[in-house]
């Protein structure tokens, strides 16, 4: 199989003719001393990250998230009248151990209260049979009230609220099933619309139209957080008044017809409406870990087999519950971070990611190309190729199905960046079934090509997903409607195509490079979508270009470089948090992690830096931190309290992840990345 030099084999592109080469970096003593250090560290991670594989070959960290996942838990059951009282009673001690000292709870830990996660968090306490009186949630609905109330929630949370009895579904935006039937050349189709919030809106329709009740007792109700009274509170929608003619305005009036029509029953298109979500949503069962693979679809799609009248020991129920309900993690009593069981829930799981990632930083530790255990991940990364059309196919006809998907089973939806990353760790073993590895890979890039925008771009799971009129439609407030191209996503795909032997004399990598290069901040930093978040954007820009062979000395990769030396902390580590999504002028600045110090130092690496003091640092503040175990910690809080840190992104502004593998395989890649470049450098 072709290869090209890869940015972790240190290539540095071809300089302008008649520019003198570059000197050998200098040598600096105190991390010439340390090298042993480095190769011990080196030898520790890969000993502690093969420790963590699983018998069948693969690897898979827990995703971790705010307690919005445990309220919905609870919210769940209680509409359906199941459930297990002591996960649901674990589920509560899960959700109070995130409650900050003002009574609201946050999206990220350390970040602000979010008005919609800490309505639901009251509610699960006040289902749960939590009194109003409660010290924990006197505190939050004093927050809660000085914050606007229950109408300041998001769409979703007033969906479910409604089921409750606890809002009022004439005054929520309208998500009529009737959306499944325009046609895909319609403008309005939902092809148009990001995949996960396909997957979340279609059986939400279902519900919608179907508006199912659950009587509570009055003392589980929430009456007491609408301001002012909820028999006194304006509950619909707030017009645009800064702006007559906008397309807010337009939405809403959109919306109060739909309604109206709702109101005075005409729905002439219901019933065939309905019968066609069922369809594709059922359809989408099928070859996957429940619909999407994702929590809040998954839940989503419980409650409209409910509706639809599907009992609750129907097979499909029966199905849709357990892949549910396995997302669960029970903590035991006698763990050393809580004082108590808890039970929490993962928004997703990741095996294919961790395995591709856990591969890659392997084979560039040096781990043998032919090891057993790298052909058993291999072998098992192949055994989950994509080979039926999705969703992605819609706007993509004429390609062929490839690449890999997140999880352990989600056929309809296969994504870029894991299919890239897939690509990188195949390259990195030498597998018996050579011919057969060959034809997959080139399927992967084949679909990856395919899948490229108009713009040069790649995005996730859709190609030219980029309509900015859907963030105006009302019940759009989840801030993730669209699935727009990416610098991280594009940066890790040309890291991915020079593996296999691509160049910039393809017009296709080219227009790529230009997409990145337009995208470049003033400082010099990039945006990070799917990581936290510009030193993730900019890492994997600098990878990517490096590979391609774009010369580091270019002013837009050296201002590059100059932006990751200028957030550094002062204990030589990098940090972000997930606050920069909100004031890009906070981007770079937080407590230093192990995955985010990894970024910034491989993104030096890749920008020709192996020789500064803020690399020097970086490197000595990996190897301080490594934990005895081989592995690296990065969680904030006593041992009771402890919250790992989020550097993982799944919406931003709305939902942050911390991938408990990252902080392992990213910190491993980092240093073998710079002993790499320090040996070249000698």
């Amino acid at each position: 199989m072709s290869t090209a030099k890869t940015a972790s084999q240190g290539g540095q592109g071809t300089p302008p003719a008649g520019t003198a080469p570059r000197t050998a970096a200098l040598k600096f003593g105190r991390l010439d001393a340390a090298m042993q250090d480095v190769k011990t560290a080196i030898q520790r991670a890969k000993d502690h990250l093969f420790s963590l594989q699983h018998p069948d070959g693969w690897w898979c960290g827990e995703l971790e998230a705010d307690p919005m996942l445990e309220a919905d838990y609870i919210f769940l059951h209680v509409l359906l009248g199941t459930g297990d009282a002591g996960k649901m009673r674990r589920a509560m001690t899960e959700i109070l151990r995130y409650q900050n000292e003002d009574g609201s709870w946050s999206l990220y830990p350390g970040g602000p209260g979010n008005i919609s996660l800490a309505v639901k968090c009251y509610s699960a306490g006040k289902l749960m049979g939590m009194s109003q009186d409660d010290p924990v949630l006197a505190k939050a609905r004093e927050w809660i009230l000085s914050n606007g109330g229950v109408i300041e929630c998001n769409t979703f949370t007033k969906i479910y609220l409604c089921a409750l009895g606890q809002y009022d579904y004439d005054a929520v935006p309208a998500i009529p099933p009737e959306i499944v039937l325009f046609p895909r050349w319609f403008y309005f189709n939902i092809y148009e619309i990001s995949s996960w919030s396909r997957a979340i809106l279609v059986p939400l329709s279902i519900a919608y139209a179907k508006k199912p009740f659950k009587k509570i007792a009055p003392e589980q109700g929430i009456d007491e957080l609408f301001v002012g009274g909820r028999e006194n509170s304006n509950l619909k929608l707030r017009w645009d008044r800064k702006r007559k003619i906008s397309w807010r305005n337009f939405f809403i009036f959109i919306d109060r017809m739909t309604h109206w029509f709702e109101r005075v029953h005409i729905r002439p298109l219901r019933t065939i409406a309905l019968k066609k979500a069922e369809k594709w949503m059922i359809e989408r069962f099928e070859m996957s870990d429940g619909l999407g693979a994702i929590y809040p679809a998954m839940l989503n799609a419980i409650i409209a087999l409910r509706c639809l009248g599907y009992s609750l020991d129907d097979p499909q129920m029966l199905r849709a519950i357990d892949e549910f309900e396995r997302l669960g993690i029970d903590v035991p009593e006698g763990n050393e971070h809580y004082s108590e069981p808890t039970f929490r829930m993962q928004p997703c799981v990741s095996p294919v990611w961790d395995t591709a990632q856990a591969v890659f930083a392997l084979g560039e530790a040096g781990v043998e190309r032919n090891d057993p255990r790298m052909l058993k991940a291999v072998d098992w990364l192949l055994s989950k190729e994509v080979r039926h059309k999705g969703d992605w196919a819609v706007k993509n006809r004429k390609a062929q199905p490839g690449g890999w998907y997140f999880e352990f089973n989600n056929e309809f939806y296969p994504d870029v960046d894991d299919s890239g990353q897939v690509l990188l760790a195949l390259n990195k073993v030498d597998n018996p079934r050579e011919r057969y590895q060959y034809d997959v890979c080139q399927r992967a890039i084949d679909w990856i090509f395919s899948m490229q925008c108009r713009n040069g771009g790649w995005a996730s799971f859709d190609k030219d997903n980029t309509k900015m009129i859907f963030q105006h439609v009302p019940f759009a407030d989840h801030n993730a409607m669209l699935d727009p191209p990416t610098v991280d996503i594009t940066g890790r795909i040309l890291e991915t195509l020079a593996t296999y032997g691509y160049t910039r004399k393809d017009k296709r990598v080219e227009k790529a490079i230009k997409f990145i290069f337009s995208e470049q901040e003033p400082d010099g930093s990039w945006f990070g979508r799917w990581g936290v978040n510009y030193i993730y954007g900019t890492f994997l820009v600098l990878r990517g270009l490096e590979a391609m062979g774009v010369w580091n000395h270019e002013p837009q990769i050296q201002q590059a470089a100059e932006w990751i030396r200028s957030v550094q902390n002062a204990d030589g580590g990098w940090g972000e948090t997930c606050g920069s999504y909100d004031d890009p002028n906070t981007r770079g600045i937080g407590p230093s992690t192990p995955s985010q110090t990894a970024w910034a130092i491989l993104g030096l690496l890749s920008a020709g830096d192996n020789r500064s003091d803020s690399v020097a640092k970086g490197i000595k503040w990996l190897l301080s931190h490594q934990l005895p175990s081989g592995g690296w910690d990065e969680s904030m809080g006593s041992n009771v309290t402890r919250q790992a840190l989020y550097t993982g992104t799944g919406f931003p502004r709305v939902f942050y992840l911390a991938y408990h593998l990252y902080r392992d395989y990213f910190a491993l890649l980092a240093l073998t990345n710079y002993e790499k470049a320090m040996e070249r450098a000698e």
